[in-house]
C-alpha cells in the first residue's frame, strides 16, 4: 500500500544521512520504526479504570467497584 506522510525538511535531511551511512533506503528505515513502534504498543498493558466507570440512573442503584468488574469480564 502507498501513503504519503508531510516529514519535516531537517528530519527528512537526517534520515537521508543515516540511511546512506548504514546503506539502507529510506522505506526499510521508516518500515523497520513504524514496526517497532506498532510491537511497543502490543506490549504495554492496558489500564486500569478509575471510578466512577458506571453513572447510575438513580444514585445509589448500581454498587459494583472496579475489581469486581474485572473479576466479571476476565481484566488480569
Amino acid at each position: 500500500m502507498r501513503t504519503t506522510i508531510d516529514i519535516p525538511d531537517e528530519t527528512y535531511r537526517r534520515l537521508k544521512v543515516k540511511a546512506a551511512l548504514q546503506g539502507e533506503s529510506l522505506r526499510e528505515i521508516a518500515l523497520r520504526a513504524l514496526r517497532r513502534e506498532i510491537d511497543a504498543a502490543s506490549e504495554a498493558p492496558l489500564p486500569r479504570l478509575t471510578e466512577p466507570i458506571l453513572e447510575p440512573h438513580q444514585p445509589g442503584s448500581i454498587r459494583i467497584d472496579n475489581e469486581q468488574i474485572y473479576d466479571l469480564i476476565g481484566f488480569p
